[in-house]
Order: structure tokens, then C-alpha cells, then sequence
């Protein structure tokens, strides 16, 4: 279904409504969480796991600060060492640099809701 708006008064018929495209926010797949968490990333091709924090989760991924960049396409193995648990993974898009240090937007291989050790909230189309 498509979200629609309400029309401006005097613009349209009484009760008329335009569609407009979806929001990122109503595109998404899964909802995403804050959190902070330790990780440890190990990237395909080099022999030494690199030490991360997530910025944001999903169940679908989600975005880890690393030191250095990784480039799109990249696949990782990313370890929750909380949960003890591993998921595969690649980088999704292009990083963001920020003053904590390279934003990596890494998406699981198949979803992993309880990856994260959380409840992810509902969808808003399922509320």
C-alpha cells in the first residue's frame, strides 16, 4: 500500500488524498536500533580480526565504526562476543568517515534477528 498525504484544502475534491513517494524510513526492511556494542570483524583476505563498535543495528545488519575504511562488497565475518555468536556478512554501501572513524554499512547474508541479542520494535505498517 502506498502512503498517501491529505490534499491542501481547495486544491482537490473534499476527501481526496495524493500519493507521494515513500520516506527512507518507510523503505527500510527492518527497523533499526541504536546500540553500542563491541565487535570484532574479521575481514575476508587478511589474517588479523580488527576490534569495531556497532552505531546502529538492524536484523538485516547494520552500520559498525571500524578504523579504516572497507570497501563496497567487501564480506566479513562480524562475532558478537556477548551472544557468541558469528553472522556472515558484506559492506553494502560506500563508508562514511566521521570523527569516530569510518561508518561501515555491512547487511547479513540472510537476516539474523537474534544476532543482536535484542527485540528489534514492530514495523510501523505492522502496528
Amino acid at each position: 500500500m502506498k502512503p498517501t498525504i491529505p490534499v491542501k484544502p481547495g486544491l482537490a475534491k473534499p476527501g481526496a488524498v495524493a500519493s507521494r513517494p515513500p520516506t527512507a524510513e518507510e523503505r527500510r526492511r527492518a527497523q533499526r536500533v541504536l546500540l553500542r556494542m563491541t565487535v570484532v570483524v574479521r575481514i575476508d583476505g587478511k589474517p588479523q580480526p580488527v576490534q569495531g563498535v556497532t552505531h546502529t543495528v538492524s536484523e538485516n545488519g547494520g552500520l559498525i565504526v571500524l578504523r579504516e575504511p572497507l570497501a563496497v562488497g567487501t564480506k566479513i565475518t562480524i562475532e558478537n562476543p556477548t551472544a557468541q555468536k558469528t553472522v556472515e556478512a558484506k559492506v553494502a554501501r560506500p563508508p562514511q568517515t566521521s570523527g569516530q572513524g569510518s561508518l561501515i554499512p555491512v547487511e547479513f547474508s540472510t537476516p539474523s534477528p537474534g544476532f543482536w541479542g535484542i527485540v528489534f520494535p514492530p514495523a510501523p505498517s505492522a502496528v
